[in-house]
């Protein structure tokens, strides 16, 4: 249950990982099929109130599919129960473990046996078009605009930058995202092991790369775990993936494939000279022995037990204790970014705020889109997000002043974990769901831990912080061309990372390489993504 737990935490910053490169095209043929003005298939849009509950004056059911993390039947969960007595409409579950939902997804596709509306569903880019323009998702842009979506209309109204970032290239939305409005982390940040800090009477974190490298010899050197053995591992890792985006930041890099700059100008990372500035420092980390030499070849859970028996100095985990074992404390800081001798670093890759897949979509099924749409709207309003997050008040919660949304936790039933408890009430765990995020949602609730982990966030990642890349649709050509370029791309920079790194690969042939990079496609890759980039950035939705 505790894995479960850690992989709920993790879940948002590794389902964005990468996705907003998965973009693509529109159909050549743009005609109705599945537009939102036909409302042909709602059989009582004058029964379905645009405003206040129940939605509907006559009971309706409809069918939901969705990934279901296992922990407790969702007919019997209070937060759906509730949704019920509130909304008058029923849901029958078609749900499938989060392993197995992919498969399953693609099956009824295929087939044609749709549900009414999809849940938690993790519909790629390719996904949302293709099946938007074949007519089985309709589109959603007119319900949200015409009165049945009040709380996404004030979100995009507000966010622009969200609304346009899920309209495919045929204008349409067929999809909705989770939307995060406090969100800092992209990826799980960077931690120090304070035990060590304290041991070499550090009170100052490194700023500059030299000052890192410097901080990572003393541990390799001064045994601060105190038992007597060179033990110490200064920086560890598994292959790289976990601390790549974090560290490319101290080269002005935002992303560790696609990034626009601040000018609006697409780089593609692998082929950019800050990223030599990291194969280099890598390396030399590499050649001394500060970066553990098991890095291409352990485990996570070989890491976390390196942590656990006080072994490593920086690492990267979602917390600190995650990897160090203990309770969550301050006592192990946030790393600070160093700078480069790259002009205007460090930066840091930001949270976008919004999912880069679709968490929920209606189907042709459907027969009354407007109730559907006035349903999911809830979860974006600060009641509804409040109810699917937290629970119905009273059973886990109660407000301390419902004006100012201030609220305190209630003792556990049972006196079980929290956070496992929670899972019993509401779908939202352990998956990526639809609706919103914002900091009054925990007002009140944060623990010291997550108001430390809030203060180092401003102190040391928002202030140089931005979104690497937006949501962005391909057209069909380009989205072929680009998957077959990074498909080849990827796999050799991967390779020739690890070479270089490890000093396999000399930098000496640093030119040989980008000279391989720009004949495999990597000129290519920035032009497509650039076009796509000037199409958002234009667009008007």
């Amino acid at each position: 249950m505790k894995k479960l737990r850690e992989s709920s935490i993790l879940l948002l910053g590794l389902t964005l990982l990468m996705s907003s490169l998965a973009g693509c095209g529109s159909s050549k043929d743009e005609g109705t099929a599945g537009s939102s003005t036909d409302t042909g298939s709602s059989k009582a849009v004058s029964d379905v109130k645009k405003e206040g509950f129940p939605i509907v004056s006559k009971p309706l059911s409809l069918t939901m599919m969705s990934q279901d993390a296992g922990v407790a039947d969702w007919n019997k969960m209070p937060v759906l129960q509730e949704m019920e007595k509130l909304t008058g409409i029923k849901m029958v579950y078609q749900n499938s473990p989060i392993d197995s939902f992919a498969t399953k997804k693609n099956l009824v596709f295929a087939s044609g046996n749709l549900p009414d509306m999809f849940y938690a569903a993790d519909l790629k880019p390719a996904e949302q078009v293709t099946y938007g323009s074949q007519g089985v998702l309709i589109p959603l842009e007119s319900y949200i605009d015409n009165g049945y979506a009040p709380n996404l209309k004030k979100i995009f109204d507000a966010n622009p930058g969200i609304r346009k970032s899920f309209t495919t290239p045929d204008g349409h939305m067929y999809a909705l995202p989770n939307i995060d409005l406090a969100a800092v982390w992209y990826r799980s940040p960077m931690w120090y092991n304070g035990k060590f800090l304290k041991a070499l009477g550090v009170t100052e974190l490194p700023k500059t790369t030299d000052e890192l490298y410097a901080f990572l010899k003393r541990v390799k050197e001064e045994d601060p775990n105190g038992n007597g053995k060179k033990d110490e591992i200064p920086l560890t890792s598994v292959k790289l993936d976990d601390l790549r985006m974090y560290f490319l930041g101290f080269w002005g890099i935002y992303d560790e494939v696609i990034y626009a700059d601040k000018a609006g100008k697409v780089h593609y990372t692998p082929q950019e000279e800050g990223y030599k500035g990291y194969l280099t420092f890598m390396n030399r980390l590499w050649k001394d022995n500060l970066l553990d030499h098991e890095t291409f070849s352990q485990t996570p859970d070989q890491k976390k037990a390196k942590g656990k028996n006080n072994q490593i100095a920086l690492f990267n985990d979602y917390y600190p204790y995650f990897t160090l074992g203990g309770e969550p404390s301050g006592d192990n800081p946030l790393m600070t970014p160093v700078k480069s001798e790259i002009a205007d670093s460090p930066v840091y890759g930001k949270h976008p705020g919004i999912s880069a897949n679709g968490t929920f979509a209606i189907t042709k099924s459907n027969p009354d889109p407007e109730a559907t749409m006035r349903w999911i709207d809830y979860l974006y309003s600060y009641e509804g997000a409040t109810l699917f997050a937290q629970g119905p008040e009273n059973l886990l919660w109660k407000y301390k002043n419902k004006d100012t949304h201030e609220k305190e936790w209630l003792p556990v039933p049972g006196g079980v974990d929290r956070e496992e408890y929670r899972g019993t009430m509401t779908p939202n765990y352990g998956i990526l769901t639809p609706g919103m995020n914002e900091a009054d949602l925990t007002k009140g609730l944060k623990s010291d831990f997550d108001t430390w982990i809030d203060k180092e966030n401003a102190e040391k990642l928002t202030p140089i912080g931005k979104a690497p890349f937006p949501n962005v649709y391909l057209t069909n050509e380009e989205q072929s061309e680009a998957s077959a370029l990074l498909s080849d791309l990827n796999t050799y920079v991967i390779q020739m990372e690890a070479k270089f790194v490890t000093g396999q690969e000399p930098l000496a042939n640093w030119d040989k390489y980008t000279a391989q990079i720009k004949k495999m496609g990597g000129d290519r890759i920035a032009e497509l993504y650039q076009g796509a980039y000037d199409r958002w950035n234009g667009s008007k939705k």
